[in-house]
């Protein structure tokens, strides 16, 4: 029985599965949107969290707790000059999750891990007929 024991293990051994939530984490950060399984996003929520709140304090022992997590200078450059600034006022709670509903390949059930000021970029409609060129 796994009765109170916290944590998915999502069928990967210790070291996949942090490197996992790290990747997923920092896609976050960097897209400020993510989809992903349901039992993904509950698992890499608290993370980003805790990432986010590094950001929003800034100083340099943050950054580098930052970066021995998520082990991208680009990532954590981003997180404390965008994201966390944003979210300087908000005591908590910067992401969402939206359930999508079931993936036509296998079940599972879907879901955006987002940041609560994400706004979706809207589809450029092209014009009928027009052929994107690939350049070679």
């Amino acid at each position: 029985m796994r009765h109170r024991r916290s944590g998915r293990k999502l069928g990967r051994d210790a070291s996949h599965r942090k490197a996992l939530y790290a990747n997923l984490a920092g896609a976050l950060i960097e897209h400020g949107r993510i989809k992903t399984t349901e039992a993904k996003a509950k698992e890499v929520r608290p993370i980003a969290e805790q990432m986010i709140t590094l950001g929003r304090r800034g100083d340099l022992a943050a950054r580098r707790r930052a970066l021995a997590y998520l082990r991208s200078q680009e990532i954590v450059h981003k997180l404390f000059a965008e994201v966390g600034p944003r979210f300087a006022e908000r005591p908590g709670g910067y992401s969402r999750i939206v359930k999508l509903g079931p993936r036509q390949g296998d079940s599972a059930e879907m879901a955006y891990l987002e940041l609560v000021d994400y706004v979706p970029t809207a589809a450029v409609p092209r014009a009928r007929g027009t052929a994107v060129e690939a350049e070679a």
